[in-house]
């Protein structure tokens, strides 16, 4: 909970600041959210740039272009024509810079200029700041704002994929935004391409579930889990329907595979929880999913016994080391699997 709230504050400040057309000298921005920082990068960029002086005061580094001296040079230069300068630095993780560029990247975190303002995002490359670089580590700390753009829960996403499809002129009921969320992972990044296929595809007012089922291609774990559902639903020729269409979609069996066994230790996790009295609460709370997924797994879980839970584990276990030790095909070890689910699913 306090690490959501850090999380929120951050976007909270940055939100404001905006508002309010200030901005720090300095930001981190990174998390799984990537059109969530893009927007809010464009925003500050937006807000401090102008675009007839934008080759003049706007610097952007990167993987390519890093270096120390540049870096220098672009924080340090003064505003022409405007009120202030942008530098943006694109996945350079500074930590791992050799000592002597660490100590030059540290004094200049620690002096930069009232014009300029200075983010880092990461994208690519993962935001772990080794805090034993105590120097760097501080300057950071001290004169920069860190935000991070987690994933949305789902009520937010529910919203925010309303408000886009009431921009395309399209109205769509809440659970199938929530359907729309489940299959196509839920990032905003990709809802956002989605929506607009969808609105563009559909010739009514009104979303309806074929109009996504139309033009939307499912995430694997997606399909395995509406996979999983039929076989508790005792569907059990719709879940090897499932699995036909995940090898159509060019998924690796490997990948389904740990995906699949990826979804039944939620389940019998889910299954324990049920049998001892607990809630979709405790689900998040000992295993760190989000509710919508932790519910999903709870009412799953409803489908199937401790008992089938332990006889999955040892069939997904055992087409594993079939799969890597074997010369047997290894869509034809998918299909197997799922018919042998499907007999201990009758079996109870």
């Amino acid at each position: 909970m306090a690490m959501q709230q850090d999380q929120q504050e951050g976007i909270q400040k940055l939100k404001a600041a905006l508002k309010e057309k200030r901005a720090e000298r300095l930001y981190v921005f990174y998390g799984e959210e990537t059109f969530l920082l893009n927007y809010y990068l464009q925003q500050l960029k937006k807000m401090l740039v102008e675009d007839l002086t934008e080759s003049f005061n706007f610097h952007k580094l990167n993987k390519e272009n890093f270096e120390i001296r540049d870096f220098a040079d672009a924080v340090e230069s003064l505003p022409m024509m405007a009120p202030s300068t942008f530098v943006w630095v694109d996945d350079i993780d500074i930590f791992k810079l050799p000592e002597g560029d660490r100590e030059k990247v540290t004094d200049i975190l620690s002096d930069i200029p009232d014009y300029c303002t200075v983010v880092f995002t990461f994208e690519t490359t993962q935001w772990k700041p080794d805090k034993r670089f105590k120097k760097l580590w501080e300057a950071i700390s001290s004169y920069g704002q860190i935000v991070e753009f987690a994933r949305q829960d789902q009520r937010q996403l529910i919203a925010w994929v309303s408000r886009h499809f009431a921009a395309e002129q399209k109205k769509i009921s809440p659970d199938l935004c929530s359907y729309l969320i489940d299959i196509t992972g839920g990032t905003m990044t990709t809802l956002a391409g989605e929506i607009s296929k969808i609105a563009a595809y559909s010739g009514a007012d009104t979303i309806v579930k074929s109009d996504i089922d139309a033009v939307t291609e499912p995430v694997l774990d997606a399909v395995v889990f509406q996979m999983t559902d039929l076989l508790g639903e005792g569907k059990y020729g719709a879940a090897l329907a499932k699995l036909q269409q995940l090898l159509k979609m060019q998924q690796k069996p490997i990948e389904i595979l740990g995906a699949v066994g990826a979804h039944f230790r939620k389940i019998s996790t889910a299954r324990i929880l049920l049998n001892n009295g607990k809630n979709v609460g405790d689900m998040v709370r000992i295993t760190g999913l989000k509710e919508y997924p932790a519910k999903k797994a709870i009412g799953a879980a409803r489908n199937f016994s401790v008992a089938f839970c332990e006889k999955a584990a040892q069939l997904i276990l055992e087409t594993d080391r079939k799969m890597k030790t074997s010369v047997d095909d290894q869509e034809r070890l998918l299909e197997l699997l799922i018919l042998q689910l499907a007999q201990e699913a009758r079996n109870g």
